[in-house]
């Protein structure tokens, strides 16, 4: 960018936030209650100096930090130590809110910020223990080295903090000064390790779909949870590795072997009901009171096709005891994600490489976009680090995307190599039901006492509370942190084998980040591979969470691409999938303790295609690889588009550009409406009203653009196609809150009379977590069944509007009708005037104040909304859940795609901004250029980088 011009976008720049902060104190003395304490000052005290010098203790020599138009930090040291000082300082300058509530969330301290509101979801925090296990990593496992740079890192944010008050830190701090008289700790080591377990938790795989599907049992038959949890459609999808097995002689995988070689004493992937959510196992374990098996030996009620109950005769059953428990433990698992992000379908990611042999670059191209929840600031943080001469004593020269309160790149690149993370998505955690008296818990028919330990949460405004935390050998007690918990199964059915319930099931929790782990040393392992066996060498310490990692490098003719699942994952003994909560009293079935062995997980190396997809579909075949990995993949639609645009765009030898890239990561197309809208332009339609909509649908392309009218429509269709055929058939754990049907009562058979009259149940889960969510989950399970015109789940009940359907057309043909009136009452009568984006809004909402403080914080906080383009599965995953409604949910949280070697070529964007500063003009700088699918220039080399500086600060000793 010539310097006129970046000069005048900086004067632009300056006087719009100058503008925003004069609309502030406006808003702020216009009576609005807050104007007394606020003013220009406290708005701009916390702004950061991002020019001249300024002295930070311990360096061992001058440090420049060079920012770019839109406040990108480029750092310039002469040892690891300053690099990852200087990381610690100018990260704090931009975003020590974000990083505190984080550490904050972290220990299960938040009440000390908030108050008793946050005291409930402290105390599961506690219970989980992450910051306990951080510790613990810190203590005894990460290496010396890294070590040191945690701690440089540490030292580097505390000199930033070293005298300020909280209202010269952020303006969030001045806010809470009204109520709260919190004062800022120092930072440590471990606050940056314990928000790798953050992360993990916003990734830990399907501890959600272990209890829906438990909590469906209470309304649906075996086999309508088999319906709606079907296989992996490996012939439509394609996995990640589609060649190569474990190899029997060396023990490793071989990524052109042609089968799955060893037997490895696991389960293989098609034992019964494995990737459909249902029978567990071989049939041989039945009687321990879990409904493990395959189904033989147990009593299904199969109800009346609406959902209307089965009595299972196993512990994981009907019983309503075990429903309450199961559906406080989700209420208690969605308070986490409050912070962090909805769990569920959308979240993952789409990352691919695309080999030199087919670029317009003669090198490899490769692309990432992580999918998470929409926040403000923005999870990542884009920055570079570099040492000015790469040497023993300096070793790191790479640029990305970091997180801030961690030092170190997660995904970038250095001089050598590229790299990017999808979810993994193995199953790394299972819940157990757990026998338990005062003292202990039932094993193996022994009694074993608890380990326990006090935890005191800290209350702003009020004095402690004290809580107990119980932990059996299958993890902490999750049951123990709700009163409706307490008291688990009180009327489970169980058979004979299962033990008494005596006061009830209490749940424990088995997750992997729950155990220390090296994943911290793999972070700086990969900022300084130079080759894939370094790469490799990397991702066998990236033990949580469990990612895809993608690689490029530009060695030889036309460099090289590789691909390595990493990850701790369980091996679970046979007749146990983790799709369901286990017996723990059962010693079947607990884990084994060993875990995948890092040289069995699959990989490749520059294979024949010649690029590799990782969008969370499944990773290897399950029928060719001796592991069960999850039965709970995302179903592939977004993986297995990107492989048709690579495919469509190699195979008759065209090029693919850096532009390509980015047009793909924008890719809007719809599986669901290019299968579904042939039978819905056949549905005879005699309302005119209804037929002006169904005539949007005519010549349309599937394509969810966000001016689109048959876009909003299509998804409105979708939406109560959804609703009819299976949401109002869900219990109500899963139903959107607020929303009631007149139901049988769950534990009814036989018709409606006098004795059995339906009941009033209302929705219980939050509207972005609610089911059915609209994911590609439930394109397979409608895919599945649109052939068979009156499958039973086409039928739904008379209403107040309309006839009850008892065919697909039926129902389609009623689903059009809602669609329409419910869009003329958000979007108007006239359907020309429709658009996908007045639907398909996102705002950015910071994650603290901005959610949960008064009216006029969000107001200042807050920012939006945006219409965007894209949806649900689409490869642009502006995420929506189709039972809560349409606004977004999830996004890719950033794009970029590198040019490997022509580094500068590279071209990034990011959700919102450098600045966690709200008004300062890095706030939300970005989110325009993003949500419009464009990218800016990435510099790297310093002179690249030195022709897009606008300002310089010097750290200095």
């Amino acid at each position: 960018m010539p310097a006129n011009t970046t000069a005048a976008s900086t004067k632009k720049k300056g006087r719009r936030a100058r503008l925003l902060v004069i609309a502030l104190v406006l808003a702020l003395v216009a009576g609005v209650g807050y104007g007394a304490y606020w003013g220009v000052s406290t708005v701009r005290a916390s702004f950061p100096q991002t020019t001249g010098t300024l002295k930070l203790d311990g360096l061992s020599g001058p440090v420049d930090v060079k920012r770019d138009d839109y406040g990108v930090p480029q750092i310039y040291a002469s040892t690891d130590e300053d690099l990852f000082r200087a990381q610690g300082y100018v990260q704090a300058q931009d975003r020590f809110w974000e990083m505190d509530v984080r550490r904050h969330m972290t220990a299960g301290r938040l009440s000390e910020m908030f108050g008793k509101e946050q005291v409930e979801t402290d105390a599961f925090l506690r219970t989980l223990g992450w910051h306990r296990v951080a510790q613990e990593e810190y203590d005894k496992l990460l290496s010396p080295d890294t070590k040191k740079n945690l701690q440089a890192y540490a030292d580097g944010v505390n000199a930033y903090l070293k005298g300020k008050e909280g209202r010269d830190i952020s303006v969030e701090y001045a806010a809470l000064a009204f109520s709260n008289d919190y004062a800022i700790e120092p930072w440590t080591p471990v606050d940056s390790v314990a928000w790798l377990k953050a992360m993990a938790w916003d990734l830990r795989g399907n501890m959600q779909e272990e209890i829906d599907r438990s909590l469906m049992t209470s309304r649906l038959s075996e086999q309508q949870i088999k319906d709606l949890y079907p296989a992996y459609p490996y012939d439509l999808h394609r996995p990640i590795v589609d060649k190569g097995g474990v190899d029997e002689a060396t023990g490793k995988f071989d990524p052109s072997a042609r089968s799955g070689g060893q037997d490895a004493d696991t389960d293989d992937g098609r034992n019964p009901g494995q990737g459909d959510g249902t029978g567990q196992g071989d049939g041989t374990d039945q009687g321990d009171g879990t409904g493990q098996g395959d189904g033989t030996g147990q009593s299904t009620g199969q109800g009346d096709g609406t959902g209307a109950g089965t009595a299972q005769g196993t512990a994981q059953g009907a019983a309503q005891g075990l429903q309450s428990q199961l559906s406080a433990l989700s209420a208690s698992l969605e308070k986490i994600p409050a912070l962090l992000g909805p769990n569920g379908n959308g979240i993952g990611s789409n990352s691919w490489v695309v080999s030199g042999k087919y670029t317009t670059t003669g090198k490899p191209l490769l692309a990432n976009d992580p999918h998470l929840a929409p926040q403000l600031p923005s999870l990542w943080y884009q920055m570079g680090l570099h040492c000015r001469s790469v040497s023993d004593k300096c070793r790191y020269d790479v640029s990305g995307y970091t997180f801030s309160g961690m030092p170190g790149v997660v995904i970038g690149h250095n001089q050598d190599i590229a790299w990017g993370f999808t979810n993994l998505g193995a199953d790394v955690s299972d819940l157990y039901l757990e026998k338990i008296t005062d003292s202990g818990y039932e094993f193996d028919k022994k009694e074993i006492p608890f380990v326990t330990r006090k935890e005191v949460i800290k209350i702003a405004g009020e004095g402690p509370r004290t809580i107990t935390v119980r932990s059996t050998n299958n993890g902490p007690l999750v049951s123990d942190r709700s009163n409706e918990l307490e008291k688990v199964g009180d009327e489970a059915p169980v058979d004979a084998l299962a033990p008494d319930r005596g006061d009830g099931y209490a749940v424990a929790l088995r997750w992997t980040a729950l155990d220390p782990g090296k994943s911290m040393d793999a972070v700086f392992k990969l900022n300084r591979a130079t080759d894939f066996a370094q790469f490799r060498e990397a991702a066998r310490d990236f033990e949580v969470p469990s990612q895809n990692l993608i690689y490029a490098d530009a060695k030889g003719a036309e460099g090289n691409i590789g691909y390595q699942a990493p990850g701790k994952i369980p091996v679970r003994q046979k007749g146990h999938d983790g799709t369901m909560p286990a017996p723990g009293w059962d010693k079947k079935y607990t884990w084994k303790k060993t875990y995948v062995p890092f040289d069995e997980l699959p990989y490749e190396e520059n294979p024949e295609r010649g690029y590799i997809v990782t969008a969370n579909q499944a990773v290897v075949d399950s029928g060719k690889y001796p592991y069960l990995l999850t039965g709970d993949w995302v179903y592939g639609s977004r993986s297995q588009r990107i492989n048709d645009l690579l495919e469509s765009k190699t195979k008759d030898g065209a090029k693919v550009s850096t532009e390509d890239m980015r047009t793909m990561q924008m890719d809007n197309s719809s599986e669901i409406a290019k299968l579904l809208t042939p039978y819905l332009l056949k549905i005879d339609i005699s309302d005119p009203h209804v037929r002006e909509a169904q005539r949007l649908l005519e010549g349309w392309n599937y394509t969810q653009d966000a001016d689109s009218g048959a876009a909003a429509y299509f998804n409105g269709v979708w939406r109560n196609v959804l609703k009819l055929a299976f949401g109002n058939k869900l219990p109500k754990e899963l139903r959107v809150k607020g929303e009631c049907l007149n139901v049988r009562p769950a534990d009814s058979t036989g018709p409606v009379d006098e004795q059995n009259r339906l009941v009033r149940e209302c929705g219980q889960r939050d509207s972005d977590t609610a089911q059915p969510d609209g994911g590609d989950r439930w394109y397979e399970v409608v895919r599945r069944i649109l052939a068979d015109e009156k499958n039973e789940w086409w039928q739904s009940p008379r209403s107040r509007t309309h006839e009850g359907t008892d065919t697909r057309d039926g129902l389609l043909k009623r689903a059009m009708e809602d669609a329409r009136w419910e869009l003329t009452s958000q979007l108007g009568k006239d359907v020309n005037s429709w658009s996908w984006g007045r639907l398909h809004q996102l705002t950015l909402k910071n994650q603290t104040l901005g959610t949960e403080g008064p009216g006029f914080i969000q107001f200042l906080l807050n920012r939006g909304p945006w219409n965007l383009s894209g949806g649900e599965a689409a490869v642009n995953a502006t995420g929506w859940n189709a039972a809560g409604g349409y606004g977004v949910v999830w996004v890719p949280s950033m794009r970029m795609v590198v040019n490997v070697g022509d580094w500068d070529k590279s071209r990034w964007i990011n959700l919102t901004g450098a600045s966690g500063h709200a008004y300062n003009a890095h706030y939300t700088d970005q989110t325009d250029k993003w949500a419009k699918g464009e990218l800016i220039d990435w510099a790297y080399r310093e002179q690249a980088v030195d022709a897009r500086t606008v300002d310089t600060l010097v750290l200095t000793p």
